[in-house]
């Protein structure tokens, strides 16, 4: 199944105290997430630890740059550059 086959996100209106918005935020801020993007880590961790997260949950999927060390996409590695030629000096 792809992305574009997942069925929509529920959206969840959720109020909180704004000192408490403020250290998700920043606690998202320090982990490179957005505060929903942390909140749902958040609430996934607790129903794994409280052993209640169903079984049909689907990872959460990952975003961002692959790591430095992935190989390239589809196409030929570039050329390395030879440097400057003895024979020319």
């Amino acid at each position: 199944m792809t992305e574009t086959d997942r069925p929509p996100r529920k959206q969840v209106l959720l109020r909180l105290d704004p000192a408490v918005h403020d250290a998700l935020a920043a606690w998202a801020s320090g982990e490179l997430r957005s505060t929903n993007a942390q909140i749902e880590y958040l609430l996934r961790r607790a129903l794994t630890e409280a052993g209640r997260m169903p079984s049909a949950v689907r990872p959460i999927p990952r975003r961002g740059r692959p790591p430095k060390d992935a190989p390239p996409p589809d196409g030929p590695d570039p050329e390395p550059d030879p440097g400057p030629d003895p024979a020319s000096d």
